[in-house]
């Protein structure tokens, strides 16, 4: 069985799984009904659209 000749330190092995992790933008689409950008597969939360239709009446100010 291998064994290792020398102790690896924490930052050696930390900075290993570090280079894996990267934190990704969300994907974000136009809505076709306000033109304002939303996460995709979501309702649009200016409008209340979902999927060309009206899900949440939003109370305008």
């Amino acid at each position: 069985m291998a064994v290792p000749k020398n102790k690896i330190s924490k930052s050696k092995t930390n900075s290993r799984f570090a280079s894996t992790f990267k934190v990704k933008t969300p994907g974000l689409v136009e809505c076709p009904q306000c033109h304002e950008f939303k996460k995709s597969h979501q309702m649009c939360p200016k409008c209340g659209y979902y999927n060309g239709e009206k899900i949440v009446d939003l109370k305008e100010d």
